[in-house]
């Protein structure tokens, strides 16, 4: 994606890519291939957001996946943008064991 994009560029990507309404209330991050920086783009009542974050040393540590397009809880958007890898994160709290 070209990172010079603002409001009108990043709301045709996720409009025509993503085949949905800008106006739903997701948040949608786009991250650059060297993964140093990353926009967030949401609407809010009256208006679209965009944060943007460039990060001086180290990158974003993305969940292993192979698709561009990646479905986030929020406390996982949390521990990415705070540095913490969710490859090595593991929960505390209970789980009930999957039958097999």
């Amino acid at each position: 994606m070209d990172f010079r994009k603002s409001f009108d560029g990043l709301t045709g990507v996720i409009a025509s890519v993503f085949e949905i309404s800008v106006l739903d209330g997701h948040l949608f991050l786009f991250i650059n291939k060297r993964r140093d920086r990353i926009k967030a783009i949401f609407w809010d009542d009256d208006g679209f957001v965009i944060c943007y974050q460039r990060l001086e040393v180290g990158t974003w540590q993305l969940p292993g996946s192979t698709s561009t397009t990646v479905e986030l809880e929020a406390h996982e958007l949390a521990m990415i943008l705070r540095g913490i890898d969710l490859k090595s994160a593991r929960r505390a709290r209970y789980q009930q064991p999957i039958a097999v």
